[in-house]
């Protein structure tokens, strides 16, 4: 019995690192580089209240308000950034999920506001058209779309619940990802984790829980769980991480179906997570548009070597699909001696794993892994023409932030891959100088159609 097993273990051990030694890397090449600055900011719609005119006023250590504009200094760890809270107004920043429109334009949206619900109940949900002027190197807004809750839709009560105007903010739901339809958007979420409806203009109309077969999928901010009162009461069970759910949604070509991906793994009830031989492994959920409920079937997506969480997720046809594969470094050096004890002159722990993956997901693997076709590496793109307009060296381009959450594809031979940059938290091109949103327009016509 124990001969059997320990094979058994061996087996998987080994299948996992053929499967690993299989991948295939392909070539991207820079053509475009677009930039938002970090310091942009958008005015509250004028029937705001007053409490959402400004934002970050609870980004503070202790989450004491912060009344006067300006007066907090951002952080990345123990490095300071050159922007300080609260701002006035709402900024623009975070882009997290992006989707190509035929006209050339592109949807995406502002996930939770400063990172956590305690500290972005000054942070609006906000959805964004945009085009990309690759000739300017500019971000252009075309349309912003605030969301809200007039018809009480959320079951709980949302921050702005006594408000004329219910507008919901980051600490009401952590949206992550984008699918524009004809009458309005679907959106996923971390905090239940929730797959989110909003009309056109906005409005809930659907929030939706996540199930994986029977089982009820809850992060620790799900807003059902109650602490009991008794310290020696059970505690409520949930089985996602935070910042563990809905990283990528992506939609079927047909438009009946659509994919959830988790951003962490399952839990386990003894544990562990979810893996596929050796690699932690995280689930792709299936749901019917029409009849608005999970399908029973899922995926299972493993994490290469060096990878921690996925950051966006797009379907190029009926079985494959684009999804971003990240760690949890941020910038090129110089480097931390000891990543446990980092100090203002370094960054922590180097970006190294940045990669976009072509993946397919068939009727025949319902139940099982993804097949991982081949990848992209982030962190060295060729630029031989010299596009770029920060970051890189000589000859290449890179995109060594902490959370890239931005991938389509444009056409037959590219794609578009931007970044989240967790304002004021993340400076990666610079040790004390706030991230941009950066986007890019790639050349990447082997690894599109690689089979």
């Amino acid at each position: 019995m124990t001969r059997t097993l320990l094979a058994s273990v061996a087996l998987i051990a080994l299948t996992s690192l053929t499967a690993h030694a299989e991948e295939k890397e392909f070539p991207a090449k820079l053509v475009q580089h677009a930039i938002l600055p970090a310091n942009t900011m958008i005015a509250a719609p004028a029937d705001a209240p007053a409490h959402l005119k400004t934002s970050g006023k609870f980004t503070t250590a202790d989450r004491k308000r912060a009344e006067g504009l300006g007066t907090v200094v951002g952080n990345d760890g123990v490095r300071k950034t050159d922007l300080s809270v609260p701002f006035d107004g709402q900024p623009m920043q975070g882009f997290s999920g992006i989707k190509a429109m035929d006209d050339g334009t592109f949807w995406s949206l502002s996930d939770n506001g400063f990172g956590s619900k305690a500290n972005s109940s000054d942070a609006m949900l906000m959805l964004h058209h945009i085009r990309l002027n690759w000739d300017a190197g500019k971000v252009e807004p075309v349309e912003t779309v605030f969301l809200s809750d007039p018809d009480k839709k959320a079951p709980f009560p949302i921050v702005m619940e006594g408000a004329e105007q219910r507008y919901l903010t980051g600490a009401d739901f952590d949206v992550e990802s984008i699918q524009p339809v004809s009458d309005g958007f679907w959106v996923g979420e971390e905090f239940g984790p929730y797959l989110l409806k909003f009309t056109r203009d906005g409005k809930l109309t659907d929030v939706i829980a996540t199930k994986v077969g029977e089982t009820e999928v809850k992060s620790p901010d799900n807003p059902t769980l109650v602490v009991p009162a008794n310290p020696a009461a059970k505690m409520p069970v949930f089985n996602l991480k935070r910042s563990g759910g809905y990283e990528g949604f992506a939609m079927s070509k047909d438009g009946t179906k659509l994919y959830g991906m988790l951003e962490g793994p399952l839990f386990k009830d003894d544990g562990s997570v979810e893996k596929v031989g050796d690699l932690t492994a995280l689930r792709v959920i299936e749901f019917d548009i029409a009849s608005k409920v999970w399908t029973g079937r899922s995926w299972l997506y493993p994490l290469s070597a060096g990878g921690e969480a996925i950051g966006d997720f797009n379907m190029l046809d009926e079985t494959t699909a684009l999804v971003i594969e990240r760690d949890n470094g941020a910038g090129t050096g110089p480097i931390c001696a000891d990543p446990k004890a980092p100090t203002p002159d370094c960054f922590a722990v180097a970006a190294k794993h940045k990669r976009i993956y072509k993946i397919e997901m068939t009727d025949e693997n319902v139940g099982k892994d993804v097949r991982k076709i081949g990848y992209i590496d982030l962190m060295k793109i060729a630029d031989p023409d010299n596009r770029k307009r920060q970051g890189g060296g000589d000859g290449f381009y890179d995109m060594p932030f902490v959370t890239i959450e931005n991938v389509d594809r444009v056409d037959a031979t590219h794609i578009v891959v931007g970044n989240d940059n967790n304002l004021p938290f993340s400076a990666a091109r610079a040790l004390n100088k706030t991230d941009d949103n950066e986007f890019v327009l790639l050349d990447v016509a082997e690894f599109l159609a690689a089979k």
